[in-house]
C-alpha cells in the first residue's frame, strides 16, 4: 500500500481545499517545490500533484512549477488537473511526471481518451470524483450523470492504467474514508484503485488496509492530514512495512 502526499498548486502555491470548491483554500507552503522536497525527505514513495488551476480554467497553468518539482524528487510523481488534449500530456510526462491522471476528458472525450491511453501506455489513469454516488467533472463543479458503475467498464476497456476514486464530500474535511464506496469499486476494477478524500489517520489508512489483500486497492492520497498533523507519514509508512513484513 502506498501512501501519497498530495500537493494541490493555486496561484503559484501549495493548498488545500474543502470538498473541491475553489474559494475554500488554506495556503500551506508558498512554494510547491519546498512542499514537495519536504514530503520526500519525510518518507514519500510516490508524490500526488494537482493542478487546481488548469482543473477550474481547463488549460495547464503550472507546467513550470511542475516541472521543477519533477526535477527536485528522485521519487516518481503523479500529476492530474487540466489535462485535456495529447499536447498536454506529452509535455507534462517530457517534463519528468511519471504518470497522468485525466478526470473530466476521460468522462467528456472517451475517444481522446482511449487515444491517449494508446499512446502512453501504463502512464494514463482515470479520477473519478463522486459526490452522492454521481461522478462531477471540470473541477468538481459539472454533474455527468454517470456513476461509478456506468462509467467504470468504459474507462478499463480504453486502457486506463490505475484508478484514483475521491469522495468529495469527504475530502479536505478530514472525517474518515468511505470504505464501503472503496470496496465496492476496488471490487470492480481490474487496474489499481487509488483511495482519496477523507483519509485522516492512521485509523482510516488502517481501515483501508485490508483491502489491499482482498481487492484492486493500491493505497491512498492524504492532504490537509498530513500538512495538519492528524496524520503522521513516517508513522503510516512504517505501519504498512510492519504488515507486509508480517505477510511474508
Amino acid at each position: 500500500m502506498i501512501l501519497f502526499p498530495a500537493v494541490d498548486i493555486q496561484n503559484g502555491k501549495a493548498v488545500r481545499l474543502k470538498q473541491g470548491r475553489a474559494h475554500e483554500s488554506t495556503v500551506f507552503a508558498e512554494s510547491p517545490v519546498d512542499a514537495a522536497k519536504a514530503w520526500e525527505e519525510a518518507g514519500a514513495r510516490w508524490l500526488h500533484v494537482v493542478d487546481l488551476d488548469g482543473a477550474f480554467d481547463g488549460a495547464a497553468q503550472s507546467r513550470n512549477i511542475v516541472r521543477d518539482i519533477c526535477t527536485a524528487l528522485a521519487i516518481p510523481v503523479q500529476l492530474g488537473g487540466g489535462i485535456r488534449d495529447m499536447k498536454t500530456a506529452e509535455a507534462y510526462l517530457e517534463a519528468g511526471v511519471s504518470r497522468l491522471i485525466i478526470g473530466t476528458l476521460a468522462l467528456e472525450q472517451p475517444e481522446l481518451f482511449a487515444s491517449m491511453c494508446q499512446a502512453f501506455p501504463g502512464q494514463i489513469g482515470v479520477s473519478l470524483d463522486a459526490e452522492g454516488g454521481r461522478l462531477k467533472s471540470r473541477g468538481w463543479v459539472e454533474d455527468t450523470g454517470m456513476t461509478v458503475d456506468s462509467a467504470l467498464p468504459r474507462l478499463l476497456e480504453a486502457g486506463a492504467a490505475f484508478v484514483i476514486y475521491t469522495d468529495i464530500e469527504r475530502d479536505g474535511m478530514q472525517c474518515g474514508v468511505n470504505v464501503a464506496a472503496l470496496e465496492h469499486l476496488a471490487r470492480l476494477s481490474t487496474v489499481p484503485v487509488i483511495a482519496a478524500g477523507g483519509v485522516a489517520t492512521l485509523k482510516d489508512v488502517q481501515n483501508l488496509y485490508p483491502l489491499t489483500r482482498t481487492t484492486s486497492l493500491a493505497g491512498a492520497v492524504s492532504g490537509r492530514a498530513l500538512y495538519e498533523g492528524t496524520l503522521n507519514l513516517a508513522e503510516a509508512n512504517a505501519w504498512i512495512d510492519a504488515q507486509a513484513g508480517a505477510q511474508k
